[in-house]
């Protein structure tokens, strides 16, 4: 069910006719302006708008939906998955919440975490 729920999600972030995300697909699946994931490439914007297909902006918007993917791993709903990549603070990291890892460029730190949630440990 979750694989699912994130593969229909998923294919929703697609930019229609393409193999790309869709910049305003993604901010809108995960509640946020345009400016905030502008913000996380490291672009202006417009870039956003006027050159979706960026590497940097596709990058970005990978390693999103890569944490998002291993958040729905452990959190079914991802309402609450969202929920928690935006706000739940972890211990480990000094409190920091997994999109303040992502925006850091620690991706893969914070998928490691939810991997090892997932496979048990409580940290």
């Amino acid at each position: 069910m979750t694989t699912v729920v994130f593969a229909s999600m998923l294919e929703s972030a697609r930019e229609a006719g393409t193999s790309r995300f869709s910049p305003a697909n993604v901010a809108n699946i995960l509640g946020l302006q345009q400016q905030e994931l502008a913000d996380l490439a490291r672009v202006h914007r417009n870039t956003l708008r006027t050159h979706p297909e960026s590497p940097r902006v596709q990058a970005m918007l990978r390693d999103v939906m890569r944490v998002l993917s291993a958040a729905s791993a452990i959190q079914p709903d991802i309402k609450r998955a969202i929920f928690m990549i935006h706000n739940e603070p972890i211990p480990a990291f000094r409190h920091k919440t997994l999109w303040q890892l992502v925006q850091e460029g620690r991706t893969e730190d914070a998928i490691d975490y939810l991997e090892s949630i997932g496979a048990g440990f409580v940290g």
